[in-house]
């Protein structure tokens, strides 16, 4: 463990390779590791130890890290422990905005530089423990279904480009449209399951 890493770093990311890299390359520089493969397990491994620092991806099944982030900082018990926030999907300016504003340290788009994240957890570990959520629960589930709404709209029309584009390509160079195509289909999938479930948890919420 690093010198100065008061515990262990909690890596929540739910595509198992992605996970296991994040893990390797930060012990190598020296850092304990937890992992979580979503939201909800990431809260049931801090409620066994604590983290000195959690990097969580934001679009993952069942509760992804806009909710982890929401329920860390609406918790006494865990309001203060750094989170970084990384992102393939969600990576426009207002997803950022949303991310800092729920109370994330960092928020770093994937491919992860492992430099630029080792930079952020070190800083995260020096400063006070004073990340707070500058939103209300209402703001919070507000700007959580528009980040849903505008991101399910942006892959419906990636899927409807790639679509199109590989109608017009040569067979031998289909195969990296369908699995660019499966990718965006299965992000798709999985935002819509995220805005259902908030829409009938909280239908009012407009």
């Amino acid at each position: 463990m690093s010198a100065t890493q008061p515990g262990p770093i909690l890596i929540v990311e739910d595509i198992t390779a992605v996970r296991e890299m994040i893990e390797l390359q930060l012990r190598a520089r020296g850092y304990d590791t937890l992992s979580a493969c979503d939201g909800q397990e990431a809260l049931e491994v801090i409620a066994r130890q604590r983290p000195a620092a959690i990097v969580s991806d934001i679009l993952m099944p069942r509760m992804d890290g806009f909710s982890l982030a929401h329920r860390l900082r609406s918790n006494p018990e865990t309001a203060t422990i750094p989170l970084i926030l990384l992102s393939a999907t969600y990576v426009s300016a207002e997803d950022e905005r949303f991310a800092l504003n729920l109370g994330a340290m960092r928020f770093l788009p994937k491919p992860v530089d492992l430099e630029e994240l080792t930079n952020a957890l070190n800083q995260a570990l020096r400063m006070p423990a004073t990340q707070v959520s500058n939103l209300t629960d209402r703001e919070f589930y507000v700007g959580y279904r528009q980040r849903l709404k505008a991101k399910l709209q942006q892959k419906a029309q990636q899927i409807a480009r790639t679509q199109q584009q590989m109608a017009t390509v040569a067979p031998a160079q289909r195969e990296i449209y369908r699995y660019t195509l499966a990718e965006a289909q299965a992000q798709y999938e999985e935002i819509q399951r995220e805005l259902e479930a908030l829409s009938k948890a909280l239908p009012n919420i407009e």
